[in-house]
C-alpha cells in the first residue's frame, strides 16, 4: 500500500471515529429540541471521550497495546469490554431523557454484539457507528442523513485502505449499526 491513499484514509478514519460520530448524531437533533440538555449531554460525552482516550493512551503507554486504534484482537476485545459498561452507565444516567437513553443503550448493544461476534469477525465499530449515525441523522433530517451516508461510505473505505478490517468486518459493522438505528427510529423517531 502506498502512503498516498493512506494519509487521506487515516484522516477520514480519525474524523469518523465513533467517539466523534456518535456524539454528532446525538447532539445535532437534540440541539433543536432542548438546548440545556444538549449542553449537559455534550459535557457528558466529552468526559466519556476523554476517559476512553485516556484509558487507551494508558494501555499503549503501559505496553499492552501497540496503538490507540486498538487494532489487535485482544486490544479490541479489551476496548469493547471497557466501552460496554461505560455506554450502559451513560444510558442509565440519561434515563430522564428516554430518547437519549434509548440511543445510548443501543450504542451499548452495538458494542455487545461486537463482543459476541468476536469469534467470527472483528466487527468494525467505525462502520457500525457511522451506519448508526446515518440512520439517526436521517430520522431527524434527510439532508443530514444523506451527508452522513456519504461520510459513512468514506469511513468504511478508510478502514479497508488502512487494512484495519476485512470486507466482512465492515459489512457486519454496517449491518449491526443500521439495525440499531432502525430500532431507534422505530421505537422513538
Amino acid at each position: 500500500m502506498s502512503s498516498s491513499p493512506a494519509l487521506p484514509a487515516r484522516c477520514v478514519s480519525i474524523l469518523g471515529h465513533p467517539l466523534l460520530v456518535l456524539p454528532l448524531a446525538l447532539l445535532l437533533p437534540m440541539a433543536t429540541i432542548d438546548a440545556a440538555a444538549t449542553t449537559r449531554t455534550a459535557l457528558g460525552t466529552a468526559v466519556c471521550a476523554a476517559v476512553v482516550m485516556g484509558w487507551s493512551w494508558w494501555r499503549v503507554r503501559g505496553g499492552h497495546w501497540r496503538h490507540v486504534d486498538a487494532s489487535g484482537v485482544h486490544e479490541r476485545r479489551g476496548l469493547n469490554r471497557f466501552l460496554l459498561p461505560l455506554l450502559a452507565l451513560g444510558a442509565l444516567l440519561a434515563l430522564p431523557q428516554p430518547w437519549l437513553a434509548l440511543r445510548l443503550a443501543l450504542a451499548a448493544a452495538i458494542v455487545a454484539v461486537a463482543l459476541l461476534l468476536a469469534r467470527w469477525c472483528t466487527l468494525s465499530l467505525h462502520a457500525a457507528f457511522a451506519s448508526y449515525a446515518t440512520v439517526l441523522l436521517w430520522a431527524w433530517h434527510a439532508g443530514a442523513g444523506l451527508a452522513m451516508l456519504v461520510f459513512a461510505g468514506l469511513i468504511v473505505a478508510s478502514r479497508l485502505v488502512l487494512a484495519r478490517h476485512s470486507v466482512r468486518d465492515v459489512v457486519a459493522g454496517a449491518a449491526v449499526g443500521s439495525l440499531a438505528g432502525a430500532m431507534a427510529w422505530w421505537v422513538a423517531p
